[in-house]
Parts: C-alpha cells; structure tokens; sequence
C-alpha cells in the first residue's frame, strides 16, 4: 500500500467530516457516512431540518429541554434515505463525526448497524453504550490526522 494512501476508516471519516459542513444547525455540525460490507457508501446525513422547512442558520434553534428539536439528527438522515429509498441497512458501518445521541444509538441498532466509528466523544450517553454493549456493536473512537 502507497504510504499516502488512507486507510478505509480514515478516508470515510474524512468522508463524514465533509458531510457535517452541510449541516444547518450550528449547534454541532455532525456528519455520517453509511458503508456496506465492500466499503461502499450506502448513504450520507448531516444535522439538518426535516425538508421543505427553514433551516436553523436561518430563522434560529427552536429549543426545548435544552435541545433544537427542528434538527434531525445526521445518523437519522443517513436511515431515513435508506428507508425512503429503499435501501438496506443490515450489517453496515457508521462512520459520524460525533459520537451517536441515545436515539441515534436506538435507531442504528434497529437499522442492523455492525459497527460505529467515531471521532468526538460527545456526551457519551451510559445507557447508549450499554445498548451497544448489550446488542454487540461494537464502536470504536478514532482520530483522523490531518496531515493526510
């Protein structure tokens, strides 16, 4: 191997952190790449409103509980494409920027996800981490340099 070359997960961990720069809430900019098992991307998401709808950079954060509630989550936007699409999610892998909310986590592990990769451990839900433990996902944090 070229030794400038990435590897699978830091080339779609770069491939994430390039879809998180089309978010629209600057809450965090999250980004997700879904990939089958021959590393080829399934679908994207980024933190966004539902569509039709203004965007947060635009009118503001509609906020409850400490939360924008007008923002689908990046995780949830990748799935939502598969669904709508038609597209299976079973055995994926999930690379996102940040780690995955408690109804991200829900809602990947429902999807069939094999594996999430992360680079932001960002607010690290218990209970999230036990479903993942208890469902057999493995998640592993990883840091992307940037000199690649």
């Amino acid at each position: 191997m070229a030794k400038d070359r990435l590897s699978w997960e830091e080339y779609f961990m770069k491939l994430a952190k390039t879809v998180a720069r089309r978010g629209t809430c600057d809450r965090a900019y999250v980004g997700c790449v879904l990939v089958n098992e021959e590393n080829r991307i399934v679908s994207t998401g980024y933190n966004g409103s539902i569509k039709g709808n203004p965007h947060c950079d635009e009118v503001g954060h509609t906020m409850r509980d400490g939360h924008c509630i007008a923002t689908i989550h990046a995780e949830m936007n990748a799935i939502l494409y598969c669904a709508k699409e038609g597209i299976a999610t079973k055995n994926t892998i999930c690379y996102v920027t940040h780690f995955p909310c408690l109804n991200c986590t829900k809602s990947l592990i429902q999807a069939g996800i094999k594996k999430i990769y992360y680079e932001t451990a960002y607010r690290m839900d218990e209970y999230a981490v036990e479903l993942l433990e208890r469902n057999n996902i493995s998640f592993e944090k990883i840091e992307i340099s940037e000199d690649k």
